[in-house]
């Protein structure tokens, strides 16, 4: 890592310290949340983002607009021993399945699939692989207990060398938590806390080369693995399959799908599900991934995700990236296929991970 790429992630992480202090205030107000390179100051006056210390203002105001909608991130004082716990082991032919769990909080331990490859020679990368919908499987879809071999990434990437952490999300699977009575405003947020501990997890092993963490999901995980990478930079490289697209173009401007107890209600409460109220955008979120490496794969029949407003999002962010320094850490993938994960997407997805996670 040269010297400029510490410097970006270390503001990268004193930004993401810093995004529950501008709580204390409301964050500016951005219209256009599409023209990244602008910050507002203490005036609201609009003021030009020239230079990485520029762009920190401004994503720090993003972290903050996002947990205005999701809810404060909590800070480590929520933490307690990860007390891991060995439920089962399983050898496969390549690696070792092991089901767990973990101490995420007080009175809270979420379940989990770990995958070590057999033959571990040095430390490994490790990948954070976050499973899309499924309430009964969860977590058993990304490790190939479901009838789709597609969503089967945790399995395809332990071949390949990573060791993979697998997590339920809020109410799948074997994972039963109801968020609002534990003081969290969305299932969004306990999700982000419940993944970044699986990353404090991930860098606890003695396999696992803390500086080499990357996430990959589809659907449901395409977007909760862009949401646990803005508010974690541990997170260096990040894929996002049938994940997202700009608020606008989400089923032509109807947030209903995102507003339900498993993702953000107060995008209905707060906001009366219109995007030109919601005070963030994937535009924004896209560009808070910078300068880590980011790849968008948003198929063209995507009835989830229309692939126009992944373009927007792409678009919108390109220049923050350029800024600094790391255009070639941004990229998307328009496969003609529909709202899923065929071999020869994962094969660019997986070779993206390998890019910038196995050098």
């Amino acid at each position: 890592m040269n010297h400029s790429t510490r410097q970006l992630l270390a503001g990268l992480l004193a930004a993401t310290i810093l995004a529950p202090l501008c709580r204390a205030q409301a964050p500016p107000v951005y219209p256009d949340k599409s023209k990244l390179l602008v910050w507002r100051d203490a005036e609201n006056r609009e003021q030009p983002v020239k230079n990485a210390d520029d762009w920190a203002k401004r994503r720090a105001h993003i972290l903050a607009n996002m947990q205005e909608v999701m809810g404060p991130l909590p800070d480590d004082q929520r933490k307690v021993p990860l007390d891991v716990r060995t439920v089962e082991e399983v050898k496969m032919d390549q690696y070792v399945r092991r089901k767990i769990t973990l101490a995420v909080e007080k009175g809270d331990r979420l379940p989990a699939y770990l995958l070590v490859p057999l033959e571990v020679k040095g430390k490994l990368p490790a990948v954070l692989c976050l499973h899309p919908t499924s309430r009964d499987l969860g977590k058993g879809v990304a490790v190939g207990l479901g009838a789709k071999e597609d969503r089967a990434y945790a399995v395809h990437l332990a071949e390949r060398g990573y060791v993979c952490i697998v997590p339920d999300y809020v109410n799948m699977g074997e994972y039963k938590f109801d968020a609002y009575q534990n003081g969290y405003v969305s299932a969004t947020m306990k999700g982000i806390w419940n993944h970044m501990r699986c990353v404090d997890l991930l860098q606890s092993l003695p396999e696992v080369d803390p500086r080499r963490i990357g996430v990959i999901g589809h659907s449901l995980g395409g977007h909760n693995s862009m949401f646990v990478a803005v508010f974690d930079p541990r997170i260096r490289c990040i894929v996002s399959n049938c994940g997202f697209c700009s608020f606008p173009k989400y089923m032509k401007g109807d947030l209903k799908g995102w507003s339900h107890d498993g993702y953000m209600p107060r995008l209905r409460t707060a906001y009366d599900l219109k995007p030109e109220k919601v005070p963030f955008d994937f535009t924004e979120v896209v560009a808070a991934l910078a300068p880590r490496a980011f790849l968008a794969s948003a198929p063209v029949k995507d009835h989830n995700f229309d692939p126009d407003g992944v373009k927007d999002c792409i678009k919108a962010a390109k220049p923050v990236y350029e800024l600094l320094g790391a255009a070639d850490k941004l990229a998307a993938n328009y496969p003609d296929c529909d709202h899923n994960f065929p071999p020869e997407v994962r094969k660019t997805a997986y070779e993206w991970l390998d890019r910038w996670l196995k050098k």
